[in-house]
């Protein structure tokens, strides 16, 4: 007997799904779009090894198979699982195997099942190497250093069993009171996109229909708008217009998209009043009808069930979200009832179908029929951890200095005091979504310190205040230690480090509410109202500065916390961000020298939250400052210093008119009707690799009001000391378009200032004139 024409790997991926879909029951088709099941609880630990759960069978009977499994290899505070109960590198692949096994063999057709891990910034399990967050990959500005980072993290994944890499690239830092602002790129939309692109092609490979063995599929989070929240509180609301969002929200989604995304994932909060997981505009009308968008829509944890207060009832709600393009819903009580929708007449049977052919599309791509178990392949975590440790030395940016006390080597220093409570803690600087790490694994700032001081350096150490609350008690050792040491180094900033005793809602968010002793300042959950530094890490900066000694703040951070004016107290302020395990090395390597700051903002620092929002490229109405403060950020959005000093020169361009056919398209058309050209010197005594910087601001002309400032265009250049370069930006219409009245990205008449610049803030303009025909 003919094998069917499903499973013959040479039938183009569309016919094979048309095929499978006509053998399946209502039974089967509903258990492929649903992954019910936490990961975690699919198996058990014995003396013997790992076994699968009666749990786990008992779901796979009740789908006739399964579409997703989530998080098998899951381990964290939340999930319960610990180094000692969970599945490390020797048994990844193994137990994702015996799960395979299962699912293939004990179904009427065996198709595999997809298996879910988490990857935000590298694998989320045991033994997983770690990346910085990314918060800090924005900061590197540094697209294809990340690319070959995820490149390396995908081939784990694939390694340990993994098929699908669930990875935060959409949000944007537009309130960074947020907690998970950690676990976006930046503030700015054309930043974030470019990281996208290169996440998904790390990832997945050269844009096609097949998925390396590898290579992982990925689905990108969250789609949309989640990170314009109201308050800045995780899941709420969120208030914005459609040029808001296509502008701002939308545009790194629509990069990840165009390189060719695997999925998206629906996010908790609504566009319009309409949940985006049941958001037919959003889901349907733009990804897949403007768009194109052919891939898989996963719903968040839980969102699915948040809709039936909407839809009365669980079976409507999950044929709500089903109708408006949600594919693949996560541990909720509604999909798994869309048989009953379809009885009731709630979704069409032909609506299910187009789901279920999303989910099996996906598994024929990545290959799963011919190769359900995992391909042997040695990956090089080694390679990882040295990309890791590389992207935490260029995420480290410099935003303050008096010109003299860095680089540390360059000081007759003999004794370096290192305080504060970020400093000598691996856990506080590797981020949220991270799995127990093992003994020994990476070092904290302190342990960098020690290793790259010069012999003879005495480095001494005092935490002197808790990482939150005004418990000062550290405090007169710090002091002390301070007074009598050359320079001081003040670790201070925030933790999204879960502990045991983390309480945690359904959907895993961490609940830390006011008075809770629990020591995480940012995370999933963990929202703040004040941004500034806690009591305690306040006073120990008075104290320490007030000692005379020079101080060196370095901030480990996952959101740009709100400084104050610092001229006077310290002689240095750096953001080193979460920088993972070896970001210890990492900030060491500056201080001393042996690495150049080359970190840009990618986030503007306020100076309190009472000025929120204080984006870069808000719209230009002309509004005045406050009476108390000023309006401005603190240090803006692509600031960071090195230590030499570079020269600008003024912007040419190529053209000083065109019209607007010459820019026909839709904002991404690859001719360029102009160019812009500045010269670069590097004026100082130290090499420098500098990020130029591209801004375009509407002067006049156009439908709707215009934003201040947009980046556009970046490049780094290397520059030895007394090296000029000539760097060139194509202006073309992706440089220039806007979202337009009429719906659609276009370049409008009108006059344009083109900048480059250091930051968003320094930038010298040409202008540029749009006419309404070829002038």
């Amino acid at each position: 007997m003919s094998e069917p024409l499903f499973r013959d790997p040479g039938m183009p991926v569309a016919d094979r799904v048309r095929d499978l879909l006509s053998r399946m029951t209502r039974t089967e088709k509903v258990g492929q779009v649903n992954q019910r099941m936490y990961g975690w609880d699919a198996y058990e630990r014995t003396a013997s090894g790992h076994r699968l759960t009666d749990a786990f069978r008992a779901e796979v009977a009740a789908g006739d198979g399964m579409g997703a499994l989530y998080g098998l290899q899951r381990a964290d505070p939340w999930s319960g699982v610990t180094a000692e109960t969970g599945i490390g590198a020797a048994d990844g692949a193994r137990v994702a195997d015996a799960v395979q096994r299962h699912v293939v063999g004990n179904t009427r057709l065996g198709i595999p099942v997809l298996l879910v891990e988490e990857m935000p910034h590298g694998l989320q399990a045991l033994d997983g190497t770690l990346l910085p967050v990314n918060l800090a990959v924005g900061a590197t500005w540094d697209p294809e250093l990340y690319e070959e980072a995820a490149r390396l993290a995908a081939a784990q994944l694939r390694a340990r069993g993994g098929h699908v890499a669930l990875v935060s690239a959409l949000d944007l830092v537009r309130d960074p009171r947020w907690g998970r602002a950690e676990e976006c790129f930046g503030e700015d939309p054309y930043l974030a996109a470019r990281f996208t692109e290169a996440l998904v092609r790390g990832v997945q490979g050269p844009a096609g229909e097949a998925i390396g063995p590898d290579r992982a599929a990925v689905v990108l989070k969250h789609f949309a708008g989640q990170g314009a929240t109201v308050g800045g509180r995780n899941s709420a609301a969120t208030e914005l217009g459609l040029r808001e969002l296509h502008e701002i929200h939308l545009v790194a989604a629509r990069a990840g998209v165009r390189a060719g995304a695997a999925g998206l994932m629906a996010a908790y909060n609504e566009f319009d009043g309409v949940p985006c997981a049941a958001n037919p505009r959003l889901l349907t009308g733009i990804l897949r009808e403007r768009w194109g968008f052919e891939g898989l829509v996963m719903a968040d944890g839980l969102a699915v069930d948040r809709l039936v207060r909407l839809a009365g009832d669980p079976v409507a709600a999950g044929a709500m979200a089903l109708r408006a393009g949600t594919d693949l819903s996560l541990w909720d009580d509604c999909y798994p009832r869309l048989g009953e929708a379809v009885r009731r007449g709630l979704v069409e049977e032909a609506v299910l179908d187009r789901a279920v052919g999303r989910v099996l599309a996906l598994k024929f791509r990545l290959g799963l029929f011919e190769r359900p178990y995992t391909v042997e392949q040695v990956p090089d975590p080694g390679g990882l951890e040295r990309l890791s440790e590389r992207m935490a030395r260029e995420c480290v940016t410099l935003l303050a200095h008096d010109g003299v006390t860095l680089p540390l080597a360059g000081l007759p220093s003999k004794t370096l005091a290192v305080i504060g409570p970020n400093a000598d803690s691996v856990p506080q600087q590797i981020g949220d979504y991270t799995a127990p790490q093992r003994p020994g694994t990476g070092g904290g700032v302190l342990a960098g310190l020690r290793a790259a001081a010069p012999e003879g350096t005495e480095v001494t150490y005092a935490r002197g205040c808790g990482l939150v609350g005004g418990d000062l008690s550290g405090l007169p050792e710090a002091v002390a230690l301070a007074a009598g040491a050359d320079v001081a180094v003040l670790v201070l900033g925030g933790s999204s480090a879960r502990e045991r005793d983390t309480r945690f809602d359904a959907n895993g968010a961490a609940v830390v509410l006011a008075g809770n002793p629990v020591e995480m300042t940012c995370g999933e959950g963990v929202d703040l109202a004040e941004l500034g530094l806690p009591q305690g890490q306040s006073a120990l900066l008075d104290a320490v500065s007030a000692t005379g000694t020079p101080v060196v703040v370095v901030l480990v951070q996952g959101r740009p916390h709100a400084l104050p004016d610092l001229t006077g107290k310290a002689a240095a302020v750096l953001s080193a961000w979460y920088p993972g395990p070896w970001g210890g090395r990492a900030v060491a390597d500056v201080l001393f020298g042996e690495a150049e700051p080359q970190g840009r903002l990618p986030v503007s620092v306020p100076r309190s939250a009472a000025q929120l929002p204080v984006f870069y490229n808000g719209k230009d109405h002309g509004y005045r400052g406050y009476v108390d403060q000023p309006a401005t950020a603190r240090h803006p959005f692509g600031h960071g210093l090195s230590y030499t000093t570079v020269e600008y020169g003024e912007p040419r361009l190529s053209l000083a008119a065109a019209g607007v056919d010459a820019f026909a398209g839709d904002g991404d058309d690859s001719r360029a009707p102009a160019s812009c050209e500045v010269r670069v010197s590097n004026t100082g005594a130290r090499p420098v690799r500098e990020t130029v910087q591209l801004y375009v601001r509407r002067v006049r002309g156009g439908t709707t009001w215009p934003r201040t400032r947009e980046l556009r265009g970046f490049v780094q250049v290397e520059l030895a000391p007394g090296e000029s370069t000539e760097v060139t930006f194509p202006v073309e219409a992706g440089t220039l378009a806007s979202f337009t009245y009429a719906g659609e990205w276009a370049v409008e008449p009108g006059e344009f200032a083109i900048g480059t610049g250091p930051s968003s803030h320094r930038t010298r303009e040409a202008r540029f004139t749009v006419t309404a025909t070829r002038p």
